[in-house]
Parts: structure tokens; sequence; C-alpha cells
């Protein structure tokens, strides 16, 4: 299953009446706020959940499979990564001990 913006936006407005609208415009500040920080380089840490940063990577020469006597360079470039939190960690762990979901399915 996939969760969306707006199913997140329904979720939070039925279980604390408030208006899709006064949801939507929260979440929306919330990640604008986070892409902004992230954009400037900034670590963003939200306890319980995780940590997103920006991660750079070197420029390096890279091969194309199907000559492989040809050099790419391959610029360096900045990539965000998200390390999650202890509680999300132990919370997506127990998946494991779960039935697998089944693949190649979407919901």
């Amino acid at each position: 299953m996939t969760l969306t913006k707006r199913d997140l936006v329904i979720r939070i407005s039925e279980e604390n009446k408030l208006t899709q609208a006064a949801v939507y415009d929260l979440v929306q500040k919330t990640l604008d706020h986070i892409s902004e920080a992230l954009a400037k380089g900034d670590r963003v840490e939200l306890r319980n959940f995780g940590v997103f940063h920006v991660k750079l990577r070197k420029a390096r020469v890279g091969r194309n499979p199907n000559k492989p006597e040809i050099d790419v360079p391959i610029p360096a470039r900045a990539k965000v990564k998200f390390k999650p939190g202890k509680e999300l960690s132990v919370a997506v762990a127990k998946l494991s001990q779960e039935k697998p979901p089944a693949k190649g399915k979407k919901n």
C-alpha cells in the first residue's frame, strides 16, 4: 500500500476534527521547510522518526556496460539521505517477522 499526501491529510483531518484545507497547508508547510533546510545543506532531525541529511558524492569514472572500453565521467553531486530513528527501525523490523507482502502487486 502506498500512503499519499492526500491520504495523510484525510487521516489527520478526521483524527483531529480539522478541515482538510488546514491540514493540507500544515503538511505542505512542513515539507517546504524540510526541503528548504536540505537545500541549504542543513540536517533535519525528527525525533523518533529519523534524520534527513545531505551527502556529497565525489566525482568518479563509470563504465558503459555496452562499451566497457569507454570511460564515462560522473560528476560530483549532492544526495539526500535518510537514517530512520530507533522507534521507526523497531516498527519496521517487526515486518520481517510477519508474512512478507506479495511482490508485483499494486494497492
